[in-house]
Formats: C-alpha cells, structure tokens, sequence
C-alpha cells in the first residue's frame, strides 16, 4: 500500500536525492553566468537529442565566440555549424539558431520577448525549450517536459498521459504554479540518474514509499 501523494514531500526528497549529480544543463550554465534568455534559449536547442555531457560544452564554445543575438548572426552558417559539431543534427540547428538570432535583431531589437505565445512562433522552438529559458531566464513560473520528466510523472502514477506534450498541460492543472520551474531542475537529474527509463534504482529510490511503479518490470 503507497503512501498519499505528497507532491512537495516527494520533490523534498528528490532534492537530497540528486545532490550528488550534475545539474540539468540549463541550470548549470545559467549557475555559470549565461542566463540570458536568448542563451538559455539558444542552448536549450543544442541539446536536443544531445546529452548534457556534450550540450554543456558545445553551448560554451558557441559563447565563447558570440553570446548575442547580432553576434551569432556574424558568424554566418558555416562557422556556428562547426561551432555546434558534437551535438545532434548540427546543421538543422544552425539554421533555427541563425533564425532565432535574426528574429531577436529584426523584429525585437535585438532582445528576445520574454513571451511564451511569441518565442515559440520561432521556427525550431516548441514548449519545452520556451518554458525552460522563461523559467530560467526570465523567472516566469513554467513547467518545461522533456522525456525525463515525462517518464518520471508517469511513473508515479501522477500523470496517466503518453506524450511530454500531454504531460505538460495535465501538470499545468496539477502542479502548484511555485513549483512549476522546480519540476524539471530536480525531475530531469532524477530520472537521469535514478529513476532512469531501463532498470531504476528503485530498491534505493527516496520516492518509492509514493510511487506505483508504473510500467516497472524489473529495476535495481
């Protein structure tokens, strides 16, 4: 028998729970001073389909050479194209990188808006990575849902949906909004780390006196 759902419990849990890991990328380059919209926007786009292990690097020598909006713009394709190897699809990304940056020049002066409905009119920016720099970024309250964090809800048995993009609008209604940008800081090291999509450390797990283990058939 599962103990009540305790959604602040449990975050409180995973809190201690992931110390010992890194950081989400986001929050970590945002630790180290690029959190600026358009930089958490920018790198939030790197990692898609890429690992934090090479997202992380590949965003800091992209700023190394160009932290703006006009200066990303300088580089042409064929510079950020070898700036971004290393991450998935790096020439895909150059062309939505290039085009966030010269939306951010042309249409807003060279600062992007810090508006949901605006940011993801981008070409290339959905949900996840819009919520995640406003949250970031901006301190906007947004919950950001990436497969981590959709695999872990799910999980628990405190969502019953089959996409992020499901996830995401249930949780709007579930979760309380000061946690909205909590939910991916700590969910997405959680399910990197220990509650991971094959075999979770479920036999350690600080959470697992809350979760009904949906979907597990084995785990450590």
């Amino acid at each position: 028998m599962k103990e009540k759902f305790d959604l602040r419990k449990v975050l409180s849990l995973i809190e201690d729970a992931i110390r010992p890991f890194p950081k989400a990328a986001m929050f970590e380059l945002s630790k180290r001073g690029y959190d600026s919209l358009f930089e958490q926007l920018i790198s939030c786009v790197v990692s898609i389909r890429t690992l934090d292990e090479t997202t992380i690097p590949v965003s800091l020598r992209l700023f190394a050479e160009a932290r703006t909006p006009q200066e990303v713009v300088n580089l042409g394709p064929e510079r950020l194209t070898t700036l971004l190897y290393g991450s998935t699809y790096p020439e895909q990304k150059t062309n939505t990188i290039l085009g966030i940056a010269k939306a951010a020049v042309e249409e807003y002066a060279g600062e992007l808006p810090a508006d949901f409905t605006k940011l993801t009119a981008l070409k290339g920016v959905g949900p996840k990575c819009a919520n995640l720099a406003l949250g970031v970024a901006a301190g906007h309250q947004a919950i950001s849902v990436d497969v981590h964090v959709h695999r872990v809800v799910n999980r628990w048995g405190y969502v019953d949906t089959k996409q992020p993009e499901q996830s995401l609008k249930v949780l709007e209604q579930k979760v309380p909004i000061e946690l909205w940008t909590e939910i991916n800081r700590l969910l997405m090291p959680f399910g990197k780390h220990i509650c991971t999509g094959n075999l979770p450390k479920c036999s350690t797990c600080p959470v697992l006196p809350y979760c009904e283990q949906v979907g597990v058939t084995k785990h450590r």
